[in-house]
């Protein structure tokens, strides 16, 4: 294993933390409607547990609007309880073909407390990128250890480590930045 090889398998790690928190920031409920709300939501279909978006479609129609149509009309009541079981607090609208699901507003407070919570994750995000990074460093330091890699190596691949903990810590920033945004907007 070479210096070079530590840094890409930290920059994968990163990435893929990153992309963990994006997915998790996506299901917090905002005022406006996207499939990433429910998609997630576990659905009884045929006595197995299948996310909603693997058994309906999911269309936004309008900003505050989500309709869910079943491929299988028969799973419309198990999506409906799913929904209802779910912590979203959503009211589902069911006509017999399709679930209409109104996003209502959010109060002054329930923003207050999806920030705190969006807080909490980006936090999480910080930690999981911090810890590849502390990986990173003792794959470094072993290498400089097994002599496989001299000291003026290590501090270059020290420095590109940096340089990529910073950046990855920035994208995650700007991602908490936007939804942050995105919630406290009316």
């Amino acid at each position: 294993m070479s210096g070079e090889s530590v840094l890409l398998n930290a920059d994968a790690k990163m990435r893929k933390a990153v992309d963990v928190l994006k997915h998790e920031l996506s299901t917090v409920r905002t005022g406006r409607a996207h499939p990433g709300l429910v998609e997630h939501i576990m659905v009884d279909y045929h006595g197995t547990p299948v996310p909603l978006n693997q058994i309906a479609g999911i269309s936004v129609p309008e900003a505050r609007l989500l309709v869910i149509q079943p491929w299988d009309k028969s799973v419309l009541l198990n999506v409906e309880k799913a929904i209802l079981k779910s912590d979203l607090g959503l009211n589902p609208h069911n006509d017999g073909n399709i679930i209409r699901l109104a996003i209502p507003q959010l109060t002054e407070e329930r923003r207050t407390q999806l920030v705190k919570m969006v807080r909490k994750k980006v936090e999480d995000g910080k930690v999981a990128v911090r810890n590849v990074r502390r990986d990173a460093l003792e794959g470094l330091r072993k290498l400089k250890d097994d002599k496989e890699m001299t000291e003026d190596e290590q501090k270059r691949a020290l420095g590109k480590l940096q340089q990529l903990t910073d950046k990855f810590v920035e994208e995650i920033d700007r991602i908490a930045k936007a939804k942050e945004s995105e919630l406290m907007e009316f």
